[in-house]
């Protein structure tokens, strides 16, 4: 049994789901003009891009902000924004790009603090909560490994890679 300190409520593992042919993307960021930064990296980066983006803003009225241009994408982003529900969490699901393609830009959106995950694997979010609210304290993306790559895995990989365009 783990005791945890007065102030520590409980510790709840968050599953995300993650629709078909989609990949997530869960950060953190501080300011509540981080939903119109956001959009704007994502679509800037990948024109093609659906996505939808939910933020938990921390003060004021403390609201779920949520854009985007895919409405099913924005009802999942939501979905897990209330999920998670931690101050200053974000959540974007994207299609048509994968993570590789936008990450760079989210990270150079000034607000943005950190980012937890990116992908499409079964993802969960270790979420605490405490007397004043809930924080992300880490996530779990997909499994546990199994082994160590052969040389056959490693021809399948890089043979994959090229297959996709990502290396030449």
């Amino acid at each position: 049994m783990v005791e945890f300190s007065p102030r520590i409520k409980k510790i709840d593992v968050v599953d995300i789901p993650i629709p078909e042919n989609s990949n997530v993307i869960i950060g953190q960021s501080h300011f509540i003009k981080t939903v119109e930064d956001l959009y704007e990296a994502l679509v800037t980066s990948a024109p093609s891009i659906r996505f939808g983006l939910a933020f938990c803003e921390a003060s004021q009225k403390r609201l779920i902000r949520y854009e985007g241009n895919d409405d099913e994408l924005k009802q999942y982003a939501i979905e897990a924004a209330k999920r998670i529900a931690a101050g200053h969490v974000f959540v974007i699901y994207i299609r048509n790009a994968w993570p590789i393609n936008v990450l760079n830009a989210l990270k150079q959106v000034q607000e943005v603090v950190t980012l937890y995950a990116a992908t499409a694997n079964p993802l969960q979010v270790i979420v605490v909560e405490t007397d004043q609210g809930r924080g992300v304290i880490g996530v779990v993306d997909g499994y546990t490994p199994v082994g160590v790559e052969k040389e056959s895995d490693i021809a399948e990989r890089k043979e994959f890679l090229r297959k996709i365009g990502y290396k030449r």
